[in-house]
């Protein structure tokens, strides 16, 4: 994550804003009705956190913590709740206008970056909660829930409906595969006029902007041979180290945050054989679709010359060395302009609760709407907690800080929905 364009922040301060929908709901019975009962089922929330966590979900093997998802959807009485072709477990909430109308989804993924066999039973100390996936993304899961319960109890009246989403796909090499499918071929995805995903814990932070990215897994194939006596012949390893070399010699903008690197590296045969195969993963963001294009674009050139180079340089009588490229990854860019309805309306409930609102980019299920043109944030749960993407993950549910993170979560969805 990274912090907000300094342009952005003047944009929030400068432009007009209609504040009334915000303070309107804030004020009404049916938000603090349902406020009120964050509170009294706090307890249950955090259940449901041990209990999702405790399943499982690497990615691509979603399944089994989404049927369970897909029964507590059913229990907070949702309508419609079902899984799609890719794995996506959704319950409709019903606003009072016409029936297949525009939506708000509300949205947080089921997956982590775990293995399935990595050790996830929940260990508590005192108010602390740890265990790998805690905080990304089971409360916000749980958190979910409950809100739709809170407004089926409550039986709270937005215009629009609200279609509440666990989905898979958004860590790693998921690469947003649940929401991309959400919204270029499900069946809601001419509806959905606002998207919010809930990911992480911070109550103050609005993810407006979204990280692009591009992966690639470089194969570099070559004849291979002795090492002493094939000596001469072609490396395919030199021509992968010379693309390490001349990549980290490019130039990239601070602004527009652009980055790149060179982040796994396998292959060869022994230690006395010149490999015929070795294999790199690149990574290279950007917060602006267009230096992300351009970055790519001169990596991609990188690679092609140092095949060459390397072909022009050692003999070549087996055979040439080669670059066998593929794409791993691709996370679109995109951002949300901080004076949109959805960012006003996230920073006033933010402020309303003392607390400062901060805009900034990150790598989130966002990115998919935001490079689709649709108004899209990322949220927090609420909370504190640490050491995501570690085994010694960590979230503190003490009840204060917990509850008031929900209730901000909670204004921003039902003003977005037209809450009445």
């Amino acid at each position: 994550m990274f912090a907000a364009p300094l342009l952005s922040m003047l944009a929030l301060a400068a432009a007009p804003a209609d504040d009334r929908p915000l303070k309107q709901v804030l004020a009404s019975p049916s938000y603090t009705a349902a406020a009120s009962q964050l509170g009294r089922e706090h307890d249950r929330i955090v259940e449901d956190i041990i209990t999702l966590t405790e399943i499982p979900a690497p990615p691509f093997a979603e399944t089994k913590r989404g049927a369970a998802y897909l029964d507590m959807l059913k229990q907070a009485g949702l309508e419609d709740v079902e899984v799609d072709a890719e794995g996506n477990v959704m319950g409709l909430y019903r606003g009072t206008n016409a029936p297949g109308g525009k939506l708000v989804m509300l949205a947080a993924h089921l997956d982590t970056v775990f293995a399935a066999d990595t050790d996830v039973k929940v260990r508590r100390e005192g108010t602390r909660l740890l265990a790998p996936g805690i905080g990304d993304n089971s409360r916000s899961l749980s958190v979910l829930l409950a809100y739709a319960r809170a407004l089926k109890t409550n039986k709270v009246q937005t215009k629009q409906d609200i279609l509440f989403v666990g989905n898979v796909g958004e860590e790693g090499p998921g690469d947003l595969r649940g929401v991309r499918y959400m919204l270029t071929k499900g069946k809601y995805r001419e509806r959905v006029a606002t998207f919010i995903s809930m990911d992480g814990l911070d109550s103050a932070r609005i993810v407006n902007g979204g990280v692009g990215s591009k992966r690639y897994r470089i194969t570099f194939k070559g004849p291979g041979g002795h090492s002493f006596m094939a000596f001469g012949l072609v490396n395919p390893m030199t021509a992968m180290s010379q693309t390490v070399v001349d990549l980290y010699k490019l130039k990239v903008p601070e602004t527009p945050k652009t980055t790149y690197s060179a982040s796994v590296v396998s292959g060869g045969t022994s230690v006395n054989s010149i490999p015929n195969e070795v294999y790199m993963e690149f990574d290279m963001r950007s917060e602006d679709p267009a230096e992300l294009a351009n970055v790519e674009k001169a990596f991609l050139a990188i690679v092609n010359a140092s095949v060459e180079g390397e072909n022009a340089a050692r003999n070549a009588r087996e055979g040439k060395v080669e670059a066998d490229i593929k794409l791993i990854g691709d996370r679109p860019a995109g951002s949300t302009p901080a004076t949109a309805d959805i960012v006003r309306i996230a920073s006033g409930a933010i402020a309303a609760r003392d607390l400062k609102p901060s805009l900034a980019f990150s790598s989130t299920d966002s990115n998919l709407p935001m490079s689709l043109g649709i108004p899209a944030i990322t949220i927090g749960s609420g909370g504190t907690g640490g050491r995501a993407h570690s085994l010694d993950e960590w979230i503190d549910v003490e009840r204060g800080a917990s509850v008031r993170g929900m209730e901000i979560g909670l204004a921003i969805l039902l003003t977005a929905a037209g809450a009445k």
